[in-house]
C-alpha cells in the first residue's frame, strides 16, 4: 500500500510474514508498531525511512503471558496494556508503575514495550530502567532462529543489529522481590521523565536485603544500573534516608545529560530524592 509521499507500507499478518517482508526489503525498511517515536522524525530533523513493515496486527506480540516463573509480554503490548496485565503481579510493581504513568493517556493507548526499547535516541524512555531493574530478557526474532539476551546487553548492541530482526517479546522473571518506579517528569518536558529511578529489592527473614538492582533512566543517553549503590544497600534494612545518603554520595557515578528541558546537573541532583522516593515505596509494600 502506497501513501501519497511515496513511502510505502506492509502490513504483516504474522511473524514469519513480518520476517519475509523485513528481508525483502534489507536495509530500506523500518518496523512499525505504535509509531509514536517514527511520527516525531520529522521533529527531531531526522530522515523518515522509504519503507516500513507494520507489526501491531500480529496476535502473538499482542499477548501477556503470567507463568508460574516467568511473565512474557508480546513485543506490541502498549503502555497501557501493560499496566492493565501487572495490576495483580506485585513482584512487577515498578514495571507496572513505569508503563502506567508514562507520557501521557493518549501516548500510553498506542506506543509499546518493544518500541521502547528499540528507540536508541530515546533517552527518556521509563519502561527500560524498570525492566533493567527486574533482571529482563528479550528475544530477537530473525529468519531461521531467534536469539535471547538481558535487556543491558540488548541496549548495549541495539544500534548495531542486522536489519531484518525484531523484537519478539519480553520476558520478565518471577521472584519474591519488591519493586518501585519512580519519576520526575516537568511538563516542559513533553511529560517524559527529567529523572527516573527503579528499584528492585528481595528482603530476607531478618528483614534485611538480600539482593538489590536499582536502575537510573533519562540521566545519561541509555539507561544503566546503579552498582555502587546496591552495594550499599545489600545487607541493611531498607532506610530511606540511608539510601538517599549513600546516592548522594555516590551521584558521581552519572554524567548527566543536558537537553532544553533540563541540564545535566540538574538531572543527576534529583536522583537522591528519588531513590528515597523508591525505598519508601518499597516499605509501603511490606
Amino acid at each position: 500500500m502506497s501513501s501519497q509521499d511515496g513511502e510505502r507500507l506492509y502490513v504483516a499478518t504474522s511473524l514469519a510474514d513480518a520476517l519475509a517482508a523485513l528481508a525483502e526489503r534489507g536495509g530500506a525498511a523500518s518496523v512499525l508498531a505504535g509509531a509514536t517515536w517514527i511520527m516525531r522524525a520529522p521533529l527531531r530533523h531526522e530522515p523518515q525511512d522509504l519503507s516500513y513493515v507494520a507489526i501491531s496486527g500480529i496476535d502473538e506480540l499482542r499477548r501477556v503471558e503470567v507463568l508460574d516463573h516467568e511473565i512474557s509480554i508480546g513485543a506490541c503490548v502498549t503502555h497501557a496494556e501493560l499496566a492493565n496485565a501487572l495490576a495483580s503481579s506485585p513482584e512487577c510493581s515498578a514495571l507496572a508503575q513505569a508503563a502506567g504513568s508514562s507520557a501521557n493517556p493518549a501516548v500510553r493507548h498506542v506506543a509499546t514495550i518493544g518500541g521502547n526499547l528499540c528507540a536508541s535516541a530515546f533517552a527518556a524512555a521509563d519502561l527500560v530502567p524498570a525492566l533493567i531493574c527486574l533482571d529482563a530478557e528479550l528475544e530477537i526474532a530473525r529468519p531461521g532462529g531467534s536469539e535471547r539476551m538481558t535487556v543491558e546487553r540488548f541496549l548495549e548492541i541495539r544500534a548495531g543489529i542486522v536489519p531484518g530482526c525484531l523484537v519478539r517479546r519480553v520476558i520478565v522473571p518471577r521472584t519474591t522481590r519488591r519493586s518501585a518506579h519512580i519519576r520526575l517528569p516537568l511538563r516542559k518536558a513533553g511529560d517524559y521523565p527529567v529523572a527516573s529511578v527503579s528499584l528492585a529489592a528481595t528482603p530476607g527473614p531478618t528483614g534485611l536485603v538480600e539482593s538489590a538492582r536499582v536502575a537510573v533512566g533519562s540521566v545519561e543517553p541509555a539507561a544503566r544500573r546503579w552498582t555502587q549503590l546496591e552495594a550499599g544497600l545489600v545487607g541493611r534494612a531498607l532506610d530511606p534516608r540511608y539510601a538517599a545518603e549513600q546516592a548522594e554520595r555516590l551521584c558521581g557515578d552519572f554524567s548527566g545529560r543536558d537537553g532544553i528541558e533540563a541540564p545535566g546537573w540538574y538531572r543527576v541532583k534529583v536522583l537522591p530524592s528519588l531513590v528515597r522516593r523508591a525505598v519508601v515505596a518499597l516499605q509501603e509494600q511490606s
